[in-house]
């Protein structure tokens, strides 16, 4: 399979999301998880401020891709292999897994680890080795 993977692309983003995650902490005292900010969106008891901060930041991501377009001319590229239904249960099991491991990646990954979190720390072990061992029967023992 062949990537469009371009390392000086993947570190400006990575600087971004690290920098978006250290405003987010030192503005608003928040974690930049982003399953944690969507279900505050949505909470019934969540206090006006934190949800008007995770609708911006929520906001925020998905106005990217346009502001990629104003800024490129083209919109962002990204093909998916897998079918309609496979990436439906993907989207599922992730949710799941974001409720289970009370965090998201981006929650545990990003924010967790850079705090020392043990939790978060295994928490990010878990589904990265859950995605490799994914990755490796799909591709090499299914032959997707």
């Amino acid at each position: 399979m062949e990537t469009e993977f371009t390392p000086w692309l993947s570190l400006g983003g990575g600087m971004l999301i690290g920098a978006a995650a250290v405003l987010l902490m030192a503005t608003n005292g928040r974690i930049a998880g982003i399953s944690g900010l969507t279900s505050r969106i949505f909470a019934a008891k969540a206090d006006g401020e934190a949800r008007g901060v995770s609708a911006l930041f929520v906001l925020g991501l998905l106005l990217a891709a346009p502001l990629w377009l104003l800024v490129s001319g083209n919109w962002p590229t990204q093909t998916v292999p897998s079918g309609v239904l496979v990436m439906a249960a993907a989207g599922l099991l992730v949710g799941f897994g974001s409720v289970f491991g009370n965090g998201c990646t981006s929650g545990h990954g990003v924010c967790g680890i850079s705090r020392g979190s043990g939790r978060s720390i295994v928490a990010t072990v878990t589904f990265m080795a859950t995605a490799a061992i994914t990755v490796f029967v799909v591709r090499h023992m299914v032959g997707g």
